[in-house]
């Protein structure tokens, strides 16, 4: 069917004139079609792209659900694994540390390096920045807890070593045979010394014996001085234990050792004797903890049941003449 021809007045001629559009009139309208298409097209699919995602879309939001629910995993493990730092953290400063007679680490040092500058800075500006960032803040917090009870333990393991070199080098043991305990002459502290016969402080004990009886060191060690002499202790020798002790035997008739040899517990190191300031045959033995002395019964506990320290403490605390 042809296009039916449109026809425009003509007020002069007074007659209808046909409409005929030049090439320019036809581009024109052409445009105009083809930009309101286009604009059409445009809100069209804004709109339409405000209710419905694309299948690029779509995919990319299973993507951003799936990586949201790994995290979610990811810091319910963290969870799991701060608490047992914790416990860690809570045995090793209420437990291991107080067996080894170590402080517990202060909380500024298991929180050393957490904080600070921000290193951070180039996961921020994304739309997913604020889970990323707090795991990798948590994650670092971890690994810094993690290192610091890592050198703790470490430290534990020294102490551990040192204080079984301790246990074996503590003064513990009596320093001569006793079968019973009536070689125990004098005990630590005022005693009417044998030759003043004024009340005098006696710092060690006297253990009675025959004259070259065994007397062994008392914990393992360094002989530290091996002296002769005719007054005061006569004939003494000093081990040096470590760890602040040392242990002192005097009036010994001979020694069996000399400087600088290493001991260990029960070595025989010298033989009863009465030189020095001894009025019979006996052994003076003291123990000094770092330079200042101690008295020697609360050492014995490594040779005697409860009972037999117990008669070692009241027959050592007995008032009376020393032997030196």
């Amino acid at each position: 069917m042809a296009k039916k021809a449109k026809y425009k007045f003509n007020p002069e001629s007074l007659s209808f004139d046909k409409i005929s559009l030049g090439v320019k009139s036809l581009l024109l309208r052409a445009l105009a079609f083809i930009v309101g298409s286009v604009i059409i097209a445009v809100v069209f699919n804004f709109i339409f792209g405000l209710f419905f995602d694309s299948p690029k879309e779509k995919a990319l939001k299973r993507e951003i659900a799936q990586m949201t629910l790994q995290y979610d995993l990811i810091h319910r493990e963290m969870g799991n694994i701060e608490k047992v730092i914790e416990h860690l953290q809570e045995t090793d400063d209420n437990l291991y540390r107080s067996i080894f007679g170590a402080e517990p680490l202060q909380i500024t040092q298991r929180q050393a390096g957490i904080g600070g500058v921000n290193r951070y800075n180039e996961l921020e500006g994304y739309n997913n920045s604020k889970i990323v960032v707090e795991t990798t803040k948590r994650l670092d917090a971890i690994r810094k807890k993690i290192y610091v009870q890592s050198k703790s333990f470490d430290e534990l393991i020294g102490l551990a070593s040192e204080k079984e070199n301790m246990l074996r080098s503590i003064p513990a043991i009596i320093p001569v045979s006793t079968k019973d305990l009536t070689r125990i002459a004098s005990g630590y502290g005022l005693r009417i010394h044998p030759y003043y016969k004024i009340s005098k402080f006696h710092a060690g004990m006297d253990f009675t014996a025959p004259m070259g009886t065994e007397v062994y060191a008392s914990g393992d060690g360094t002989i530290e001085s091996v002296q002769s002499g005719k007054r005061g202790m006569g004939n003494y020798i000093v081990i040096n234990h470590g760890f602040g002790y040392q242990s002192i035997y005097g009036h010994l008739d001979s020694f069996n050792v000399k400087a600088g040899q290493k001991v260990v517990r029960g070595d025989v190191i010298g033989f009863v004797g009465n030189t020095g300031m001894s009025v019979a045959p006996h052994l003076h033995y003291e123990i000094k903890m770092n330079g200042m002395n101690v008295d020697p019964v609360n050492f014995f506990f490594n040779d005697l049941s409860p009972g037999e320290y117990e008669e070692m403490i009241e027959i050592a605390s007995r008032t009376g003449q020393s032997f030196d």
